[in-house]
Formats: C-alpha cells, sequence, structure tokens
C-alpha cells in the first residue's frame, strides 16, 4: 500500500532542509509527538495514542540525508503493521520555490487486510503534509 502527498512551498531549498532537520519539525507531525533519542543524522520519536481502551506509543525512526531528505521508518512492534516506511524528499523548483514530497510504503500483518487500514493511514499522511507545510510557511 503506497501514499503519496506534495505540496510547494515559496522557500528555497536550503532554507526548507534547515528547517527541516529541526527536532521541532519531528515534533509537529503528529499531536504530543516528542523526539526520544537522537544521533548526529538520526531520531527517534514516540507519539502516545490510545486504542481498544489501552494505552499505546507509535515510535517512528527519521533519517537524514546528507542531500537533506529524510527517510522514516515506523518501529512495528504491534499487531498491524509488518512494515510501514516512507520518505520527505525536498525539489527544488527555481531559486525561490521547494517541492515536498512525502511519501509512505506500508504493509500490514498477515490476518489485517489492508483495506482496514487504509484510511487511517491516508489521514495520517495528509496530518503529517499538513505539519510539515505549517512549518515550512512559518520561516
Amino acid at each position: 500500500m503506497r501514499f503519496e502527498k506534495e505540496f510547494v512551498v515559496e522557500r528555497d531549498r536550503k532554507t526548507v532542509a534547515t528547517e527541516l532537520d529541526d527536532d521541532r519539525t519531528f515534533a509537529a507531525l503528529f499531536p504530543k509527538t516528542r523526539v526520544t533519542r537522537r544521533g548526529e543524522r538520526v531520531r527517534e520519536t514516540c507519539t502516545p495514542f490510545r486504542a481498544l481502551g489501552q494505552s499505546r506509543e507509535i515510535r517512528f525512526v527519521f533519517e537524514t540525508l546528507p542531500d537533506g531528505n529524510v527517510r522514516f521508518a515506523k518501529i512495528c512492534d504491534g499487531n498491524v503493521w509488518r512494515s510501514l516506511e516512507g520518505e520527505v524528499r525536498l525539489e527544488e523548483q527555481d531559486a525561490s520555490r521547494t517541492r515536498v514530497v512525502l511519501r509512505m510504503d506500508g504493509s500490514t500483518r498477515t490476518f489485517v487486510p489492508e483495506i482496514t487500514i487504509r484510511s487511517p493511514m491516508r489521514d495520517q499522511i495528509e496530518q503529517m503534509a499538513t505539519a510539515l507545510r505549517t512549518r515550512f510557511e512559518k520561516i
């Protein structure tokens, strides 16, 4: 299952890449998210949520690449996802505009029909795109 969302911001690629490589940007991707571990180019985030009456956490690992793009993967320790990976790619449009492409690819565990997770995944990529656009337009 693959989802993609893109938008253009009126900022140069270098400025957008600098803002993307900021803990506050990663923490803004989902409500109540915090960066729990940070390495030179790697961050792990944790987002609390409730499902079926239980408190849980969603964890992602984000890696900032030398070109300013970011790869990410969900730590799949639950019953739904077998894998969930993605990227934030920055494409220079011209000297003052940058296209931001957000892509997510995922596969569910054996007994979880993909159709049940399609809508929440679509909502998740929309939420991430909105958070990124908001951060990039404020710089």
